[in-house]
């Protein structure tokens, strides 16, 4: 699951359109944290960002 980081006023310039993906537990499951509303991602370059959650905007799935 790719996903596109939209980013708002505070952030980077080079983090906004950001194409990353979810850094994921052992068990399958996204890193996020709830009560901070975040979550941790990994970019092209594989360098890792913790990134507010509702700025995260899933990419459309192409149907094959």
């Amino acid at each position: 699951m790719r996903y596109t980081y939209l980013g708002d006023s505070l952030t980077a310039e080079h983090l906004k359109g950001l194409q990353c993906d979810p850094v994921r537990r052992p068990d399958g499951r996204c890193i996020v944290s709830v009560r901070f509303a975040s979550a941790l991602i990994v970019d092209e370059a594989g360098n890792r960002h913790v990134v507010k959650r509702r700025r995260l905007r899933l990419n459309n799935k192409r149907s094959g």
